[in-house]
Protein backbone atom coordinates (compact mmCIF):
# COMPACT_ATOMS: atom_id res chain seq x y z
CA UNK A 1 0.00 0.00 0.00
CA UNK A 2 1.44 3.15 -1.17
CA UNK A 3 1.68 6.15 1.62
CA UNK A 4 2.01 9.81 1.18
CA UNK A 5 2.53 12.87 2.91
CA UNK A 6 -0.24 14.84 1.45
CA UNK A 7 -2.72 12.72 -1.35
CA UNK A 8 -4.74 15.85 -3.80
CA UNK A 9 -7.80 14.90 -5.52
CA UNK A 10 -8.00 16.54 -8.56
CA UNK A 11 -5.25 18.18 -10.98
CA UNK A 12 -7.44 20.99 -11.71
CA UNK A 13 -5.86 24.63 -10.98
CA UNK A 14 -6.28 24.41 -7.15
CA UNK A 15 -5.03 20.25 -6.95
CA UNK A 16 -1.79 21.04 -9.30
CA UNK A 17 -0.76 23.89 -7.82
CA UNK A 18 -1.28 22.53 -3.94
CA UNK A 19 0.77 19.74 -5.20
CA UNK A 20 3.65 21.49 -6.63
CA UNK A 21 3.66 24.07 -3.79
CA UNK A 22 3.66 21.27 -1.42
CA UNK A 23 6.50 19.02 -3.14
CA UNK A 24 8.64 22.61 -2.90
CA UNK A 25 7.91 22.83 0.96
CA UNK A 26 9.49 18.71 1.11
CA UNK A 27 6.19 16.82 1.07
CA UNK A 28 6.04 13.35 -0.31
CA UNK A 29 3.21 14.25 -2.60
CA UNK A 30 0.58 12.00 -4.66
CA UNK A 31 -2.11 13.47 -6.64
CA UNK A 32 -5.20 11.24 -8.10
CA UNK A 33 -7.43 12.61 -11.44
CA UNK A 34 -9.63 10.62 -13.32
CA UNK A 35 -8.99 12.45 -16.90
CA UNK A 36 -5.52 11.10 -18.73
CA UNK A 37 -4.89 14.88 -18.65
CA UNK A 38 -3.65 16.77 -16.18
CA UNK A 39 -4.93 20.42 -16.03
CA UNK A 40 -8.90 20.24 -14.49
CA UNK A 41 -11.66 21.49 -16.32
CA UNK A 42 -10.11 25.02 -16.80
CA UNK A 43 -7.32 23.87 -18.84
CA UNK A 44 -8.63 21.11 -20.77
CA UNK A 45 -12.66 22.44 -21.58
CA UNK A 46 -12.42 25.60 -19.96
CA UNK A 47 -10.51 29.04 -19.37
CA UNK A 48 -7.58 27.92 -21.90
CA UNK A 49 -9.09 26.60 -24.93
CA UNK A 50 -12.12 29.31 -24.43
CA UNK A 51 -9.70 32.48 -24.48
CA UNK A 52 -7.62 30.46 -27.38
CA UNK A 53 -10.87 30.44 -29.60
CA UNK A 54 -11.92 33.91 -28.38
CA UNK A 55 -8.20 35.02 -29.87
CA UNK A 56 -8.93 33.69 -32.95
CA UNK A 57 -12.32 34.84 -33.55
CA UNK A 58 -11.20 38.11 -32.37
CA UNK A 59 -8.70 38.51 -34.51
CA UNK A 60 -11.25 36.73 -37.69
CA UNK A 61 -13.63 39.58 -37.05
CA UNK A 62 -10.80 42.58 -37.10
CA UNK A 63 -8.99 41.52 -40.36
CA UNK A 64 -13.27 41.55 -41.45
CA UNK A 65 -14.19 44.83 -40.38
CA UNK A 66 -11.01 46.62 -38.73
CA UNK A 67 -8.47 46.32 -40.95
CA UNK A 68 -9.22 48.33 -43.99
CA UNK A 69 -8.81 51.29 -41.21
CA UNK A 70 -5.40 50.84 -40.50
CA UNK A 71 -4.64 50.86 -44.34
CA UNK A 72 -4.57 46.65 -44.41
CA UNK A 73 -6.57 45.23 -47.28
CA UNK A 74 -7.64 41.53 -47.66
CA UNK A 75 -8.96 40.96 -51.15
CA UNK A 76 -10.16 37.37 -50.09
CA UNK A 77 -10.48 36.14 -46.95
CA UNK A 78 -12.30 32.94 -45.75
CA UNK A 79 -12.78 30.90 -42.21
CA UNK A 80 -10.95 27.68 -41.87
CA UNK A 81 -12.62 26.51 -38.57
CA UNK A 82 -10.58 23.03 -38.40
CA UNK A 83 -7.65 24.92 -38.24
CA UNK A 84 -8.66 27.04 -35.48
CA UNK A 85 -9.50 24.34 -33.88
CA UNK A 86 -6.36 22.64 -34.16
CA UNK A 87 -5.04 25.46 -32.80
CA UNK A 88 -6.79 25.78 -29.85
CA UNK A 89 -6.10 21.84 -29.20
CA UNK A 90 -2.58 22.63 -29.30
CA UNK A 91 -2.75 25.40 -27.23
CA UNK A 92 -4.31 22.74 -24.51
CA UNK A 93 -2.06 19.71 -24.84
CA UNK A 94 1.25 22.13 -24.60
CA UNK A 95 -0.29 23.13 -21.40
CA UNK A 96 -1.45 19.80 -20.25
CA UNK A 97 1.74 18.04 -20.98
CA UNK A 98 4.14 20.99 -19.14
CA UNK A 99 1.70 20.33 -16.20
CA UNK A 100 2.93 16.35 -16.30
CA UNK A 101 6.71 17.93 -16.73
CA UNK A 102 6.55 19.76 -13.95
CA UNK A 103 4.98 16.53 -11.59
CA UNK A 104 7.81 14.59 -12.94
CA UNK A 105 10.53 17.99 -11.93
CA UNK A 106 8.56 17.29 -9.01
CA UNK A 107 8.52 13.63 -8.29
CA UNK A 108 4.87 13.63 -7.40
CA UNK A 109 3.36 11.17 -7.85
CA UNK A 110 0.23 10.31 -10.49
CA UNK A 111 -2.88 8.14 -10.06
CA UNK A 112 -5.07 8.02 -12.65
CA UNK A 113 -8.35 6.88 -11.67
CA UNK A 114 -11.26 8.37 -9.52
CA UNK A 115 -10.29 8.62 -5.65
CA UNK A 116 -12.89 7.76 -3.03
CA UNK A 117 -12.55 8.49 0.57
CA UNK A 118 -12.50 5.11 2.23
CA UNK A 119 -12.16 5.94 6.26
CA UNK A 120 -9.49 8.41 8.44
CA UNK A 121 -6.41 8.54 5.71
CA UNK A 122 -7.49 6.33 2.96
CA UNK A 123 -8.00 6.79 -0.23
CA UNK A 124 -9.47 4.56 -2.88
CA UNK A 125 -8.32 4.85 -6.35
CA UNK A 126 -10.61 3.20 -9.32
CA UNK A 127 -9.36 3.25 -12.63
CA UNK A 128 -9.85 0.57 -15.77
CA UNK A 129 -7.02 -1.55 -14.35
CA UNK A 130 -8.64 -2.37 -10.74
CA UNK A 131 -8.91 -0.35 -7.62
CA UNK A 132 -5.99 0.24 -5.20
CA UNK A 133 -6.00 2.07 -1.87
CA UNK A 134 -3.19 4.42 -0.99
CA UNK A 135 -2.94 6.43 2.21
CA UNK A 136 -1.88 9.86 3.32
CA UNK A 137 -1.57 12.12 6.13
CA UNK A 138 -3.31 14.66 4.70
CA UNK A 139 -5.58 14.11 2.44
CA UNK A 140 -6.35 17.84 -0.04
CA UNK A 141 -9.79 17.79 -1.70
CA UNK A 142 -9.54 20.12 -4.81
CA UNK A 143 -11.80 18.21 -7.57
CA UNK A 144 -13.79 21.19 -8.87
CA UNK A 145 -17.32 22.03 -10.55
CA UNK A 146 -19.38 20.70 -13.01
CA UNK A 147 -22.09 22.38 -15.40
CA UNK A 148 -25.32 23.10 -13.53
CA UNK A 149 -28.34 21.94 -14.65
CA UNK A 150 -31.89 23.59 -15.16
CA UNK A 151 -35.10 21.99 -15.28
CA UNK A 152 -36.62 21.16 -18.53
CA UNK A 153 -33.19 21.36 -20.25
CA UNK A 154 -31.01 18.55 -20.60
CA UNK A 155 -28.14 18.52 -22.55
CA UNK A 156 -27.69 15.86 -25.52
CA UNK A 157 -24.26 16.66 -27.06
CA UNK A 158 -25.63 17.37 -30.25
CA UNK A 159 -28.89 20.23 -30.50
CA UNK A 160 -28.82 21.32 -27.10
CA UNK A 161 -24.77 21.16 -25.40
CA UNK A 162 -22.69 23.12 -22.81
CA UNK A 163 -19.65 24.71 -23.03
CA UNK A 164 -17.93 21.36 -23.62
CA UNK A 165 -19.76 21.32 -27.18
CA UNK A 166 -20.00 24.70 -27.77
CA UNK A 167 -15.84 24.82 -28.08
CA UNK A 168 -16.44 21.89 -30.63
CA UNK A 169 -18.30 22.68 -33.28
CA UNK A 170 -18.21 21.46 -36.40
CA UNK A 171 -19.00 24.58 -38.08
CA UNK A 172 -20.88 27.91 -36.95
CA UNK A 173 -24.11 27.65 -35.92
CA UNK A 174 -26.59 29.22 -37.85
CA UNK A 175 -28.41 30.48 -35.15
CA UNK A 176 -26.93 29.65 -31.29
CA UNK A 177 -29.46 30.42 -28.55
CA UNK A 178 -27.46 30.85 -25.35
CA UNK A 179 -29.10 30.50 -21.51
CA UNK A 180 -27.48 32.52 -19.32
CA UNK A 181 -26.22 35.64 -19.17
CA UNK A 182 -23.25 35.14 -17.44
CA UNK A 183 -19.56 35.42 -17.95
CA UNK A 184 -18.85 31.66 -19.67
CA UNK A 185 -22.21 32.45 -22.11
CA UNK A 186 -20.85 35.97 -23.09
CA UNK A 187 -17.64 34.85 -23.98
CA UNK A 188 -18.56 31.53 -26.01
CA UNK A 189 -21.64 33.74 -27.59
CA UNK A 190 -19.10 36.28 -28.24
CA UNK A 191 -16.75 33.41 -30.59
CA UNK A 192 -19.19 32.42 -32.62
CA UNK A 193 -20.97 35.44 -33.12
CA UNK A 194 -17.66 36.84 -34.58
CA UNK A 195 -17.24 33.89 -36.98
CA UNK A 196 -21.22 34.39 -38.13
CA UNK A 197 -23.40 32.58 -35.86
CA UNK A 198 -27.06 35.00 -34.95
CA UNK A 199 -26.73 34.95 -31.11
CA UNK A 200 -29.36 35.25 -28.82
CA UNK A 201 -28.84 35.21 -25.00
CA UNK A 202 -31.82 34.58 -22.62
CA UNK A 203 -31.15 36.10 -19.17
CA UNK A 204 -33.64 35.02 -16.05
CA UNK A 205 -32.41 38.24 -14.15
CA UNK A 206 -33.16 41.81 -15.94
CA UNK A 207 -29.38 42.30 -16.58
CA UNK A 208 -26.36 40.50 -17.59
CA UNK A 209 -23.31 39.40 -15.69
CA UNK A 210 -24.99 38.98 -12.00
CA UNK A 211 -22.15 40.46 -9.88
CA UNK A 212 -20.54 42.88 -12.05
CA UNK A 213 -20.82 46.58 -11.12
CA UNK A 214 -24.17 47.96 -12.69
CA UNK A 215 -22.36 50.59 -14.29
CA UNK A 216 -20.23 48.23 -15.88
CA UNK A 217 -22.79 45.38 -16.81
CA UNK A 218 -25.18 48.52 -18.29
CA UNK A 219 -21.85 49.50 -20.58
CA UNK A 220 -21.46 46.09 -21.57
CA UNK A 221 -24.68 45.37 -22.47
CA UNK A 222 -24.85 48.42 -24.79
CA UNK A 223 -21.85 47.19 -26.49
CA UNK A 224 -22.65 43.70 -27.01
CA UNK A 225 -25.97 44.90 -28.53
CA UNK A 226 -24.03 47.20 -30.90
CA UNK A 227 -21.99 43.86 -32.17
CA UNK A 228 -24.86 42.05 -32.85
CA UNK A 229 -25.91 39.87 -30.06
CA UNK A 230 -29.43 39.97 -28.89
CA UNK A 231 -30.94 40.20 -25.27
CA UNK A 232 -33.90 38.87 -23.40
CA UNK A 233 -33.85 39.90 -20.01
CA UNK A 234 -35.98 38.58 -17.97
CA UNK A 235 -36.88 35.84 -18.78
CA UNK A 236 -37.32 32.15 -17.20
CA UNK A 237 -36.46 29.49 -19.50
CA UNK A 238 -39.21 26.81 -19.10
CA UNK A 239 -37.39 23.77 -21.80
CA UNK A 240 -35.75 22.97 -24.68
CA UNK A 241 -36.20 20.13 -27.09
CA UNK A 242 -33.99 19.29 -29.94
CA UNK A 243 -35.32 18.04 -33.32
CA UNK A 244 -34.06 16.63 -36.60
CA UNK A 245 -33.27 20.04 -38.02
CA UNK A 246 -33.27 22.36 -34.69
CA UNK A 247 -33.81 23.09 -31.02
CA UNK A 248 -36.47 24.64 -29.79
CA UNK A 249 -36.66 26.32 -27.25
CA UNK A 250 -39.51 27.40 -24.37
CA UNK A 251 -39.82 30.49 -22.42
CA UNK A 252 -42.71 31.15 -20.00
CA UNK A 253 -45.29 33.86 -20.74
CA UNK A 254 -43.25 34.66 -24.64
CA UNK A 255 -42.98 33.02 -27.34
CA UNK A 256 -40.71 30.14 -27.82
CA UNK A 257 -37.50 30.77 -29.80
CA UNK A 258 -36.37 28.29 -32.66
CA UNK A 259 -32.41 27.98 -33.22
CA UNK A 260 -29.63 25.63 -34.51
CA UNK A 261 -28.07 25.03 -31.03
CA UNK A 262 -28.67 25.42 -27.73
CA UNK A 263 -25.81 26.41 -25.24
CA UNK A 264 -26.74 25.53 -21.78
CA UNK A 265 -24.71 28.11 -19.21
CA UNK A 266 -26.52 28.68 -15.84
CA UNK A 267 -23.34 28.43 -13.68
CA UNK A 268 -21.48 25.84 -11.85
CA UNK A 269 -22.57 23.12 -9.18
CA UNK A 270 -19.68 21.61 -6.92
CA UNK A 271 -18.21 18.16 -7.73
CA UNK A 272 -18.48 16.08 -5.27
CA UNK A 273 -20.56 12.94 -6.25
CA UNK A 274 -18.79 9.87 -5.41
CA UNK A 275 -16.09 11.11 -3.05
CA UNK A 276 -17.14 8.98 -0.13
CA UNK A 277 -17.80 11.95 1.94
CA UNK A 278 -19.84 10.42 4.49
CA UNK A 279 -17.02 7.76 5.01
CA UNK A 280 -15.65 10.45 7.00
CA UNK A 281 -18.32 12.38 8.63
CA UNK A 282 -18.27 15.29 6.37
CA UNK A 283 -21.55 16.69 5.45
CA UNK A 284 -22.43 19.30 2.80
CA UNK A 285 -24.04 22.82 3.07
CA UNK A 286 -27.27 23.55 1.31
CA UNK A 287 -25.82 24.68 -1.62
CA UNK A 288 -23.37 21.24 -1.96
CA UNK A 289 -19.82 22.69 -1.18
CA UNK A 290 -18.13 21.72 1.79
CA UNK A 291 -17.67 23.53 4.60
CA UNK A 292 -13.82 24.43 5.87
CA UNK A 293 -12.84 26.00 8.63
CA UNK A 294 -8.90 28.05 9.25
CA UNK A 295 -6.56 27.14 6.83
CA UNK A 296 -9.21 25.07 5.23
CA UNK A 297 -9.54 22.15 7.44
CA UNK A 298 -12.90 20.21 7.14
CA UNK A 299 -14.71 18.50 9.80
CA UNK A 300 -12.59 15.66 9.21
CA UNK A 301 -9.13 15.26 10.83
CA UNK A 302 -6.58 15.86 8.29
CA UNK A 303 -8.65 16.59 5.32
CA UNK A 304 -8.76 19.63 3.78
CA UNK A 305 -11.04 21.23 0.58
CA UNK A 306 -10.26 24.33 -1.64
CA UNK A 307 -11.52 25.64 -5.09
CA UNK A 308 -14.86 24.93 -6.37
CA UNK A 309 -16.39 22.42 -3.86
CA UNK A 310 -15.88 25.29 -1.06
CA UNK A 311 -17.62 28.44 -0.62
CA UNK A 312 -16.57 31.71 -2.87
CA UNK A 313 -16.52 32.56 -6.67
CA UNK A 314 -15.71 29.64 -8.76
CA UNK A 315 -12.32 31.35 -10.36
CA UNK A 316 -8.90 29.07 -11.18
CA UNK A 317 -6.69 31.77 -9.71
CA UNK A 318 -8.83 31.57 -6.47
CA UNK A 319 -8.24 27.73 -6.23
CA UNK A 320 -4.45 28.38 -6.94
CA UNK A 321 -4.44 31.08 -3.98
CA UNK A 322 -6.43 28.56 -1.52
CA UNK A 323 -4.24 25.57 -2.52
CA UNK A 324 -1.28 26.99 -1.76
CA UNK A 325 -2.21 28.49 1.35
CA UNK A 326 -3.82 25.29 2.60
CA UNK A 327 -0.49 23.13 1.86
CA UNK A 328 1.86 26.55 3.19
CA UNK A 329 -0.39 25.82 6.40
CA UNK A 330 0.14 22.26 6.53
CA UNK A 331 3.81 22.45 6.01
CA UNK A 332 4.97 25.97 7.80
CA UNK A 333 1.23 26.36 10.01
CA UNK A 334 0.34 29.83 8.60
CA UNK A 335 -0.74 30.11 5.24
CA UNK A 336 -2.75 33.46 3.70
CA UNK A 337 -5.17 34.80 1.02
CA UNK A 338 -6.71 38.29 0.80
CA UNK A 339 -10.54 37.09 -0.41
CA UNK A 340 -10.70 41.00 -0.77
CA UNK A 341 -8.32 41.08 -3.09
CA UNK A 342 -9.31 38.57 -5.80
CA UNK A 343 -9.72 39.52 -9.75
CA UNK A 344 -12.56 38.25 -11.97
CA UNK A 345 -12.48 38.82 -15.71
CA UNK A 346 -14.67 38.40 -18.46
CA UNK A 347 -12.98 38.26 -22.01
CA UNK A 348 -15.52 39.41 -24.06
CA UNK A 349 -14.68 42.37 -26.59
CA UNK A 350 -14.12 44.66 -24.91
CA UNK A 351 -13.07 42.52 -21.69
CA UNK A 352 -14.19 43.23 -18.23
CA UNK A 353 -12.61 42.68 -15.06
CA UNK A 354 -13.00 43.95 -11.10
CA UNK A 355 -11.50 43.49 -8.10
CA UNK A 356 -13.07 44.48 -4.59
CA UNK A 357 -16.36 45.72 -4.23
CA UNK A 358 -19.53 47.37 -6.37
CA UNK A 359 -20.79 50.15 -6.01
CA UNK A 360 -24.22 48.25 -4.91
CA UNK A 361 -22.27 46.36 -2.28
CA UNK A 362 -20.95 49.54 -0.84
CA UNK A 363 -24.41 51.19 -0.48
CA UNK A 364 -25.69 48.03 0.85
CA UNK A 365 -23.05 47.82 3.62
CA UNK A 366 -23.49 51.61 4.26
CA UNK A 367 -19.86 52.40 3.32
CA UNK A 368 -19.46 55.90 2.79
CA UNK A 369 -17.12 56.09 -0.64
CA UNK A 370 -15.51 58.49 -3.38
CA UNK A 371 -15.32 57.70 -7.37
CA UNK A 372 -13.29 58.19 -10.12
CA UNK A 373 -13.93 57.21 -13.50
CA UNK A 374 -11.97 57.69 -16.69
CA UNK A 375 -12.90 57.07 -20.35
CA UNK A 376 -10.70 54.80 -23.00
CA UNK A 377 -11.95 57.54 -25.57
CA UNK A 378 -9.30 60.17 -23.94
CA UNK A 379 -6.09 57.50 -23.75
CA UNK A 380 -3.86 57.72 -26.34
CA UNK A 381 -2.64 54.31 -26.62
CA UNK A 382 -6.87 53.38 -26.95
CA UNK A 383 -7.05 55.32 -29.86
CA UNK A 384 -3.92 54.18 -31.62
CA UNK A 385 -5.22 50.47 -31.16
CA UNK A 386 -8.89 51.71 -32.30
CA UNK A 387 -10.36 50.50 -28.97
CA UNK A 388 -11.98 53.28 -27.36
CA UNK A 389 -15.46 51.58 -25.55
CA UNK A 390 -15.27 51.60 -21.81
CA UNK A 391 -14.08 53.30 -19.34
CA UNK A 392 -12.00 52.33 -15.34
CA UNK A 393 -14.00 53.44 -12.27
CA UNK A 394 -12.08 53.48 -9.01
CA UNK A 395 -13.99 53.17 -5.81
CA UNK A 396 -12.23 54.71 -2.45
CA UNK A 397 -12.96 55.12 1.37
CA UNK A 398 -14.30 58.53 1.83
CA UNK A 399 -12.61 59.19 4.97
CA UNK A 400 -9.33 57.25 4.54
CA UNK A 401 -9.24 56.80 0.87
CA UNK A 402 -7.90 53.37 0.72
CA UNK A 403 -9.57 51.84 -2.43
CA UNK A 404 -12.29 49.38 -1.84
CA UNK A 405 -12.78 48.36 -5.61
CA UNK A 406 -12.07 48.80 -9.44
CA UNK A 407 -14.30 48.20 -12.67
CA UNK A 408 -12.51 48.28 -15.82
CA UNK A 409 -14.53 47.37 -19.18
CA UNK A 410 -12.45 48.08 -22.00
CA UNK A 411 -9.07 46.92 -23.72
CA UNK A 412 -7.16 44.34 -22.31
CA UNK A 413 -8.68 44.67 -18.72
CA UNK A 414 -7.53 41.63 -17.63
CA UNK A 415 -4.05 42.54 -17.61
CA UNK A 416 -5.11 45.97 -16.35
CA UNK A 417 -6.96 44.36 -13.32
CA UNK A 418 -3.51 43.21 -11.85
CA UNK A 419 -1.86 46.79 -11.00
CA UNK A 420 -4.98 47.58 -9.03
CA UNK A 421 -5.21 43.82 -7.17
CA UNK A 422 -1.52 44.59 -6.08
CA UNK A 423 -2.33 48.46 -5.02
CA UNK A 424 -5.35 46.21 -2.81
CA UNK A 425 -3.27 43.87 -1.63
CA UNK A 426 -0.66 46.22 -0.23
CA UNK A 427 -3.61 48.91 1.32
CA UNK A 428 -2.99 51.70 -1.04
CA UNK A 429 -4.67 54.39 -1.16
CA UNK A 430 -6.35 56.20 -4.66
CA UNK A 431 -3.48 59.15 -4.16
CA UNK A 432 -0.86 56.35 -3.98
CA UNK A 433 -2.41 54.95 -7.40
CA UNK A 434 -2.67 58.37 -8.81
CA UNK A 435 1.12 59.40 -7.61
CA UNK A 436 2.65 56.62 -9.11
CA UNK A 437 4.21 57.24 -12.89
CA UNK A 438 2.76 54.99 -15.54
CA UNK A 439 4.76 54.75 -19.16
CA UNK A 440 3.32 57.12 -21.77
CA UNK A 441 1.33 56.34 -24.16
CA UNK A 442 -0.20 53.36 -22.40
CA UNK A 443 -3.32 51.78 -21.38
CA UNK A 444 -2.62 52.04 -17.56
CA UNK A 445 -2.73 55.53 -17.54
CA UNK A 446 -6.75 54.98 -17.38
CA UNK A 447 -5.98 53.77 -14.70
CA UNK A 448 -3.65 56.36 -12.91
CA UNK A 449 -6.23 59.08 -14.47
CA UNK A 450 -9.57 57.22 -12.72
CA UNK A 451 -7.90 57.41 -9.47
CA UNK A 452 -6.72 60.81 -9.93
CA UNK A 453 -10.52 61.32 -10.23
CA UNK A 454 -11.13 60.39 -6.87
CA UNK A 455 -10.03 63.41 -5.39
CA UNK A 456 -7.62 66.00 -7.13
CA UNK A 457 -9.04 65.44 -10.93
CA UNK A 458 -8.45 63.22 -13.84
CA UNK A 459 -5.89 65.67 -15.97
CA UNK A 460 -7.42 64.91 -19.68
CA UNK A 461 -11.17 65.21 -19.10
Amino acid sequence: MNSHDLLVIGAGPGGYVAAIRAAQLGMNVACIEKESRLGGTCLRVGCIPSKALLESSELYHEAQHGFERHGIKIDQMSLDLDAMMARKDTVVDSLTKGIAGLFKKNKITHYQGRGRLAGPGKVVVSSSEGEQTVTAKHILIATGSKVARLPGVEPDGERIGTSTEALCYSKPPEHLVVIGGGVIGLELGSVWRRLGSQVTVLEYLDRILPGTDAEVADAALKIFKKQGIEFHLGCRVTGAESKKKHARVTIDGRDPIECSQVLLCTGRVPMTDGLGLESIGIELDKRGRIPVGDHFKTSANGVYAVGDVIEGPMLAHKAEEEGIACVEAIATGYGHIDYNAIPSVAYTHPEIASVGRTEEQLKEAGIDYKKGKFPFLANGRAKALGQTDGFVKVLADAKTDRILGVHIIGPRAGDLIAEATAAMTFGASSEDLARTCHAHPTLPEVVKEAAMAVTTGAIHS
